[in-house]
């Protein structure tokens, strides 16, 4: 059984569609016992850090999420899924993240010519794959994805990082090391591609 995690924000209910579609056995909870007792964790979201944070904290999920990676769980975290994977966050002010990885979360900030691009950064867009994840197999380099944020992940480790996209600037899109992988784009809203994400995830999980 997957863990999707319900902290009140965010599009659970595709998600959990999602992985309906390819087979998986998904069950939405906001009860660390389940999260302790699932096969993996997957945690969705968008909207703010901060109360992203404030939300996991009041249900007592911090800690036993980050136990649970450590652990060596699978975890599979989107758009604030990954966000908050990371030291802080800028987004009204400064905000404490679970620090599994260093970094920061930081704002698109646009010069010149530049500033002809829309915030939040929305729709579909290229993944140029820095190292490919298990979760990845049969996705080929530079395929497209949807996204919607205003927030991007800057990775003080470089070698976490495995896929980057174009949007003025060249950011983090996606990050792996061992049993984590997150991405800034959508899987459940990304079609057949998206899709093959949440298989590869599922069939990750049932190999452990």
């Amino acid at each position: 059984m997957i863990a999707i995690v319900d902290y009140g924000m965010g599009n659970i209910r595709s998600v959990e569609k999602g992985f309906a579609k390819v087979g998986a056995d998904v069950r939405i909870t906001s009860d660390p016992k389940i999260i302790a007792d699932a096969k993996g964790i997957v945690l969705p979201g968008v909207g703010a850090f901060r109360d992203c944070m404030k939300n996991l904290d009041n249900l007592k999920l911090l800690d036993s999420i980050v136990k649970e990676i450590q652990k060596g769980k699978p975890y599979l975290g989107i758009c604030l899924g990954l966000q908050i994977l990371f030291t802080e966050s800028e987004e009204f002010g400064i905000c404490k993240g679970l620090d599994v990885f260093n970094g920061k979360v930081v704002k698109f900030r646009f010069e010149g010519n530049q500033q002809l691009l829309k915030i939040p950064h929305m729709g579909w867009n290229t993944v140029k794959l820095a190292r490919k994840p298990p979760i990845f197999d049969g996705i080929q380099d530079n395929s497209y994805f949807y996204f919607v944020h205003s927030f991007y992940v800057a990775p003080e480790e470089r070698t976490i990082i495995a896929g980057t996209t174009e949007y003025g600037i060249e950011f983090t899109s996606m990050v792996w090391k061992d049993n984590v992988f997150a991405t800034q784009f959508h899987p459940e809203k990304s079609q057949e591609l998206g899709l093959t994400i949440l298989k590869g995830f599922k069939e990750f999980v049932t190999a452990q």
